[in-house]
């Protein structure tokens, strides 16, 4: 069953627009967790417009109250993730190459050009009991590189399907995640998805591409979670994905 973590960047942000610590980062962590989300996860960037490093030591340790539940810190290695994960040391770390001002993540790790770069970090990171994942576009070729990085997984950056999803190129961009999905696991590394996917798209993705173990949602499950509450939102989300594991179910 693909786990569901739920990204909290955007309560942070709004947050972050006052000074009265309302809406609480934790608070919400707890309603998702509450309602059944598998996990949270955080993006904490150099500019602080999201998470912040008091919510990071905040949730760690709100999830030693969730044995079950795993957090996962996303960022650049090469822009102070790091930091965060000597302090807390989370379930998983997601490596995302995003320039220090980037609006929000846009592309993939380049390899094997990065490999050497990431190597260390990569290391350090599963020396501290850490699992790690890199964000890459779907690109099969690319798998087995990953693999050789050190990588326990990568993370399918999903928002070209989410583009694509509903018009004449949603099977082409679908089929290439399929592909993806199929060498990361041929060459012995887990699959995660996330960017973009919501309540709409996610079980037809789910139902076609094989493996996946995670989802990270943020932006569109917050959004919704303002029409429907945090909770029912969280639920609907896992509904889906139960939808997309039984679709499978009858296919086999």
């Amino acid at each position: 069953m693909t786990q569901l973590s739920v990204n909290l960047n955007k309560v942070a942000l709004l947050r972050n627009t006052r000074t009265i610590g309302i809406p609480s980062v934790t608070h919400a962590a707890t309603l998702a967790l509450e309602a059944g989300a598998d996990g949270i996860t955080v993006h904490p960037r150099p500019d602080g417009r999201h998470v912040r490093a008091p919510d990071v030591a905040e949730l760690a340790e709100l999830l030693k109250r969730w044995p079950a539940a795993e957090f996962n810190i996303e960022g650049n290695p090469f822009h102070g993730l790091m930091e965060f994960v000597r302090q807390v040391r989370p379930h998983q770390c997601t490596f995302v190459p995003d320039e220090t001002g980037a609006f929000t993540s846009d592309h993939g790790w380049n390899l094997p050009a990065d490999t050497e770069g990431l190597r260390p970090y990569i290391e350090e990171a599963r020396a501290l009991g850490v699992r790690v994942s890199l964000f890459m576009e779907p690109e099969p070729a690319a798998m087995a590189y990953a693999k050789a990085a050190g990588a326990d997984r990568v993370e399918l950056y999903t928002e070209p399907y989410a583009r694509a999803f509903g018009n004449a190129e949603q099977d082409a961009v679908l089929r290439r995640y399929v592909e993806a999905a199929r060498a990361a696991l041929a060459a012995g590394v887990g699959v995660n998805a996330g960017h973009d996917l919501n309540r709409h798209n996610l079980a037809t993705f789910l139902s076609a591409v094989p493996g996946v173990d995670e989802v990270s949602i943020g932006h569109a499950l917050i959004a919704d979670a303002l029409e429907f509450g945090l909770a029912a939102t969280v639920r609907m989300y896992q509904a889906e994905i139960r939808r997309a594991g039984a679709a499978l179910r009858e296919l086999r």
